[in-house]
């Protein structure tokens, strides 16, 4: 049964979460409209939102002139977006595959940038020099199990006064029934210790079918997130809650400008994602 708790090792964990998301490649590189970024001026919709969230938080105001380290970069899409926004990148994935396909598509729009093949746990000890911003957004930190490991690789890639960014699901958004009629809680919201097993042959974009079915999750609260970055020594500087997603997470969700919401009655009843900014002191 899909979301059951379950006692597994990281790295069992961590390799069926890798040979999924090596499947996924090519379902995304169909999928996410990769011709559309032939356009010079074309930004990700996640990047386009984050910017917004990021400005007044950096130094000229844009990313023009910065280092940044975008974990967890998958495809490129972001990264690229992120290139185009003026930051030099460097990109982090546990995926060959979709390493591959971000610097083919960064070579082929003339956009230099740098990518590391690591487990982002491991990211301190594989990625060279340190950076300005570090960037994590959408569908990442649910794969990891160690958010204290997490929280000191972000610091220690960090430059005194440098600045962390993730925007993410809400964790009460994962604790929800997805396919239930209403708002209805069916996942654990805080963590257990156990990770959560999913079987499920999709993704969420595309229509391919994947061969490694098996995934792990762990459930992680605003207070634990927020509790890694602070205890690693992060200061927090913005925080904030939105009513969209970037994703369909449950098929009741319509359409909006920006992405995915419930239904216009239940929009204001619970937050689709978090947005947090902390500071290297």
């Amino acid at each position: 049964m899909n979301g059951n708790n379950v006692d597994i090792d990281w790295e069992s964990a961590r390799l069926a979460n890798q040979a999924n998301w090596e499947d996924r490649v090519p379902v995304h590189e169909e999928a996410y409209g990769l011709d559309t970024f032939d356009d010079p001026a074309h930004l990700s919709d996640v990047v386009r939102d984050d910017l917004v969230a990021m400005k007044s938080f950096l130094p000229s105001g844009s990313l023009s002139g910065l280092d940044l380290c975008h974990l967890q970069c998958h495809i490129g899409t972001d990264t690229v977006s992120l290139a185009r926004a003026g930051a030099t990148v460097t990109g982090v994935d546990f995926s060959p595959s979709a390493l591959r396909a971000a610097a083919q598509l960064a070579a082929r729009l003339g956009i230099d940038a740098t990518w590391v093949e690591t487990d982002v746990l491991d990211a301190r000890a594989a990625v060279d020099g340190v950076f300005d911003v570090v960037y994590t957004s959408i569908g990442t930190i649910t794969w990891l199990s160690d958010l204290d490991r997490w929280a000191a690789q972000i610091v220690a890639l960090l430059r005194p006064g440098g600045m962390f960014f993730i925007r993410d699901g809400h964790p009460a958004l994962y604790a929800l029934d997805e396919n239930a009629a209403e708002l209805t809680t069916r996942y654990s919201y805080f963590a257990t210790g156990h990770a959560q097993q999913w079987d499920d042959d999709s993704t969420y974009v595309g229509d391919g079918r994947l061969a490694h079915t098996r995934t792990y999750e762990w459930p992680h609260p605003l207070s634990e997130i927020l509790g890694a970055l602070l205890r690693a020594g992060l200061r927090l500087i913005h925080f904030d809650e939105g009513r969209t997603l970037p994703w369909r997470f449950s098929d009741r969700m319509v359409e909006v400008p920006g992405g995915y919401a419930w239904p216009d009655a239940e929009r204001d009843k619970l937050p689709c994602t978090y947005t947090i900014i902390a500071r290297r002191d």
